[in-house]
């Protein structure tokens, strides 16, 4: 059973969200902004699906003007996903119901602004045009500043990471928002979520796995860390992050449905023995930003070519884009980050090249073996 949430209850357009409100399904747009017909047909495929709340990301001018076309095709409540440039916020924001944007991107664009004033800025962004606020923060790309302050315990950085942007957004008298804090590792996601609830209660709450990965390990690992959170009456909102093909983006919908109503019958499930040891593919959900549709092909198959390989502890992750690739492929022990022509190839933090699509599996394949020989005695 869920318990009675105790968080506020804010609006996003016409929908209630925290406190009493049923908790609300969303998803993310898996196609680029710009590329019209194909964007709205996921808005609809998405609606239709049963979400409450659909994400488009916007990076440029050109994704604005598509976003305004699609405005004007759909009446689903929009959330707009801002990533390196904030100032895009005062375009987008008379189009959609909510403004996503992430602690850790802040410093991507005017450098010597204070963060308290960017934020400034997307507050009376929001209130001006009748906006919900996210503040989004994510482990693969936290702030430097948070890193280095809380060296040593990065779930406690997170959650100072959110705690202090929710007090420069109180300060200025703004209470329409709420908070996100992911990871790809349920484990963290519970943890973070758990710390921050316990200092600011009162703040409605965003779960999410991020780069969950394929089924069925991405539905177990959301289901470990939504079966907790949401048995402790923790969570609003949520949304389920599959790598799927874009066609089928509307099983995250579906399961998140699934989820809800097995926690509130109380059919919990057990987690099968073992599944945090060996080899753990995290791939992120493909979204707007994705620069090359390969990339869920290639996620599938890096799940093919290494499942000779479950017995060995390794991670590899698998990023669809430059602007979460780079930062969320470095704890792993292999990292494959696309671009639109290429696939960079990452051992932990250190760059292995950059490969094409058809060469990459063959070189991720040596660099396993370089990694399973060294740990087994066999290499330097």
């Amino acid at each position: 059973m869920i318990p009675t949430r105790k968080t506020r209850s804010i609006t996003i357009g016409d929908l209630a969200l925290g406190g009493a409100a049923p908790i609300a399904i969303q998803s993310m747009v898996a196609t680029p902004t710009s590329d019209l017909d194909a964007t709205l047909a996921q808005v609809r495929l998405l609606e239709e699906a049963g979400a409450a709340i659909i994400r488009i990301a916007v990076d440029s001018k050109k994704d604005v003007q598509a976003l305004a076309e699609i405005r004007a095709e759909t009446g689903a409540r929009l959330s707009v996903d801002l990533q390196e440039n904030y100032r895009l916020a005062a375009d987008v924001a008379p189009l959609v119901e909510k403004i996503r944007y992430n602690p850790g991107h802040l410093h991507h664009l005017e450098k010597k602004l204070p963060v308290a004033d960017k934020v400034a800025f997307l507050v009376e962004t929001a209130r001006t045009h009748d906006c919900a606020l996210r503040i989004g923060v994510n482990a693969g790309s936290l702030a430097p500043e948070y890193e280095q302050r809380f060296e040593g315990d990065p779930i406690e950085a997170l959650v100072q990471c959110a705690l202090e942007h929710c007090a420069m957004v109180d300060a200025l008298g703004f209470d329409r928002y709420l908070v996100s804090i992911k990871d790809s590792d349920p484990r963290l996601v519970v943890e973070a979520n758990v710390r921050f609830a316990a200092v600011r209660p009162d703040v409605p709450l965003h779960l999410g796995v991020t780069e969950a990965g394929m089924p069925p390990d991405g539905i177990i690992k959301t289901r470990i860390a939504f079966e907790q959170l949401l048995s402790r009456g923790l969570g609003d909102t949520l949304r389920v992050s599959l790598t799927v093909p874009f066609q089928e983006k509307g099983r995250e919908i579906e399961v998140g449905s699934e989820l809800i109503a097995d926690i509130e019958a109380g059919r919990m499930r057990s987690v099968p023995p073992n599944f945090f040891d060996g080899l753990n593919i995290i791939a992120c959900p493909s979204c707007s930003r994705v620069e090359n549709g390969r990339f869920v092909e290639l996620a599938q198959e890096v799940k093919r070519v290494t499942r000779d390989l479950a017995k060995h502890n390794l991670t590899i992750a698998v990023m669809g884009c430059r602007v979460n690739g780079p930062g969320e492929t470095d704890d792993a022990d292999l990292g494959l980050w696309c671009g639109p022509e290429k696939v960079n190839l990452k051992r932990g933090p250190e760059s292995l090249g950059a490969f094409s699509y058809d060469e990459v599996l063959g070189a991720m394949q040596r660099a396993l073996d370089e990694i399973i020989a060294a740990r087994n005695g066999d290499g330097a």
